[in-house]
C-alpha cells in the first residue's frame, strides 16, 4: 500500500510506475486525436491535434528507475482569418526514480530537454491559446519551452492497520527561452509543489484514495523587464473503486483553485483567478481473459475572474466514451478509446456550443 501512496505523492509519477521487483521494461506508442467544432458565431470554426506520443520506462535495478517521455504533434485552426497550423516534436521529458529506503523514501529528478517548438510565430499564438484552454483538456497543450529541472521527494508511512499516508515536495528550475519569434526573451518563475495523499480501504470493500497539492511560483519576466505573475494554486483529488460484479466501478473528482497574486504590485500583470472541475466515472468490465471493455463519463468545467470581484463560466462539456484494451500476447497490449464531448464555451457575454470527439489507439509492450 505504501508503495502506491508513494507513487501518487511522487514528483514523477511515470518513474514511479511498473513493478516493484526485478528488472522490467516497458514501451508505449501510437497516436491521439483531439477535436472541437464551434458553433456559427465563435472566433474558432474547429480546433484539431494530432498526437503521437512516445515514452520509454526502464527499471536499472530493484531501486532505480528511468524514463523518457516525447512525442510529435501538428495542431490546425479554421478562423475567421484564414487557416493556423503548429506541428513540430515536443518537448522530450527524461525522469530517474531512486527508492532510497525501500517502500518509505523516493527521490526523483527530472530534466525537461527543449526538443519541442520553442519560438513561434505571432500568427499562431490565438492557436496555442486555444490549445492551453483547460476545459477542453487538449492532449499536448504546449509544444515546447525552454527546458528545465525539477527534484523532489515522496515518502509514506502507515496509518493504522489498513490505512497509509504520504508527504511529497518539489522544485522546477525553468530555463529562459523565446516564445514568439522576434519577441523577447521569458524566464519563467521557479515553481515549488508540497503534496499530502492518504489511501485505503472503506466500507468492506470499497477503496479510497485522496491527495491535496499546494504549488506556488515566482513571477514571469519578458523582455526589458514585464513582469506576469499566478497566484498560489490548491489542488484535490479524490477517487474511489467499489466492485461491480465482476468488474469494478470507479469515480473520480478533480478540483484545482488558482488564487490572485499576492506581494506584487500594479506593474505586474497578474494572472486571473481560477478554477477547474471534474468529475468522473469508469466502470471497467473484463469480457475474457484478454479482453476488457470500459465506459466512462466524464463532466469538466472552468471558472475564471480578475483580481477582486466574482469568478465567470468560461465554459463546460460532458465527454461519454468507451476504452476497450487487449492483450494480444504476453508483452504486447493494445489500447482503443473512442469519446465525443459536448458543452458550451463563453463568447462575448453569451456562450457557444462545441462538439469535441477523441479518438485514441495505444500500443504498450512490456516485458
Amino acid at each position: 500500500m505504501r508503495w502506491v501512496l508513494l507513487c501518487l505523492c511522487a514528483v514523477a509519477p511515470l518513474a514511479a510506475q511498473g513493478p516493484t521487483d526485478g528488472l522490467g521494461t516497458r514501451a508505449r506508442t501510437g497516436f491521439v486525436f483531439d477535436g472541437y467544432y464551434f458553433g456559427s458565431s465563435y472566433a474558432f470554426d474547429h480546433v484539431v491535434e494530432w498526437t503521437v506520443p512516445v515514452s520509454l520506462w526502464h527499471r536499472l535495478a530493484p531501486s532505480l528507475t528511468v524514463d523518457l517521455s516525447s512525442g510529435y504533434a501538428y495542431a490546425s485552426a479554421r478562423t475567421t482569418s484564414g487557416t493556423l497550423e503548429v506541428s513540430g516534436p515536443t518537448d522530450t521529458d527524461v525522469r530517474m526514480s531512486w527508492a532510497a529506503v525501500s517502500g518509505q523514501l523516493i527521490v526523483s529528478v527530472a530534466g525537461t530537454l527543449p526538443t519541442g517548438t520553442r519560438a513561434v510565430d505571432t500568427s499562431s499564438v490565438p492557436l496555442l491559446s486555444a490549445l492551453a484552454t483547460e476545459v477542453l483538456n487538449f492532449t499536448t497543450p504546449s509544444f515546447g519551452t525552454g527546458g528545465g529541472v525539477t527534484g523532489g521527494f515522496a515518502t509514506a508511512f502507515q496509518l493504522g492497520e489498513r490505512w497509509a499516508a504520504g508527504v511529497g515536495g518539489s522544485y522546477r528550475w525553468h530555463a529562459r527561452y523565446t516564445p514568439v519569434a522576434g519577441g523577447g526573451d521569458l524566464e519563467p518563475g521557479g515553481e515549488g509543489r508540497v503534496r499530502l495523499g492518504a489511501e485505503g480501504p472503506v466500507g468492506g470493500r470499497g477503496y479510497f484514495r485522496g491527495a491535496a497539492v499546494y504549488a506556488t511560483s515566482g513571477a514571469d519576466t519578458l523582455g526589458a523587464g514585464s513582469r506576469s505573475a499566478s497566484g498560489p494554486r490548491f489542488l484535490v483529488y479524490s477517487g474511489l473503486s467499489l466492485p461491480a460484479g465482476r468488474g469494478s466501478l470507479s469515480l473520480y473528482a478533480y478540483d484545482r483553485y488558482r488564487l490572485r497574486p499576492r506581494g506584487y504590485d500594479s506593474t505586474v500583470v497578474q494572472v486571473p483567478r481560477g478554477n477547474v472541475l471534474a468529475l468522473g466515472a469508469r466502470l471497467e468490465r473484463p469480457l475474457s481473459p484478454a479482453l476488457s471493455l470500459a465506459p466512462n463519463v466524464e463532466f469538466r468545467h472552468e471558472l475564471a475572474g480578475p483580481a477582486t470581484g466574482s469568478v465567470v463560466l468560461l465554459g463546460w462539456l460532458v465527454r461519454p466514451g468507451v476504452d476497450i484494451r487487449y492483450r494480444a500476447s504476453g508483452a504486447l497490449t493494445v489500447l482503443v478509446q473512442g469519446q465525443a464531448a459536448f458543452g458550451r464555451l463563453a463568447d462575448n457575454g453569451g456562450s457557444v456550443s462545441l462538439i469535441g470527439p477523441r479518438a485514441v489507439v495505444l500500443l504498450e509492450w512490456a516485458r
